[in-house]
């Protein structure tokens, strides 16, 4: 599948090409954010697998794609309650990665990644 040179560097290739897309922490990690709102970043929970990345998505699309593809997608109970998914980055494809960061950047430009983002502003 030639997924084995996908990286952290890549993610953020590949996610600087979207459009209106910037580089901009996100509690501290390095993310990729449109208008504000996060679509990637890296995983700063120790429940998550290295070399993974963490992208927005509705929880109804994460539970399409874990069941689709679970050695590729998933999840922790860290980030379960939140609208995001865990990507294996060593599993992947360029191809499947262009295509999730896009469904991520979908979900944050819809009403509902702004809503839900915003939602979980405040940090405990």
């Amino acid at each position: 599948m030639g997924a084995a040179s996908i990286s952290m560097d890549s993610v953020f290739e590949v996610g600087l090409k979207l459009p209106d897309v910037k580089e901009s922490p996100y509690y501290g990690a390095r993310a990729l954010k449109l208008n504000g709102q996060m679509v990637a970043c890296t995983p700063l929970n120790k429940s998550a697998e290295v070399n993974s990345v963490v992208v927005a998505m509705s929880l109804e699309r994460r539970a399409a794609l874990i069941e689709k593809s679970p050695s590729l997608y998933y999840i922790t109970d860290h980030y379960a309650p939140h609208p995001t998914m865990l990507i294996r980055l060593s599993k992947i494809s360029r191809a499947e990665l262009e295509r999730t960061l896009r469904m991520a950047w979908d979900f944050a430009a819809s009403k509902d990644g702004v809503l839900r983002s915003s939602g979980k502003a405040k940090r405990r």
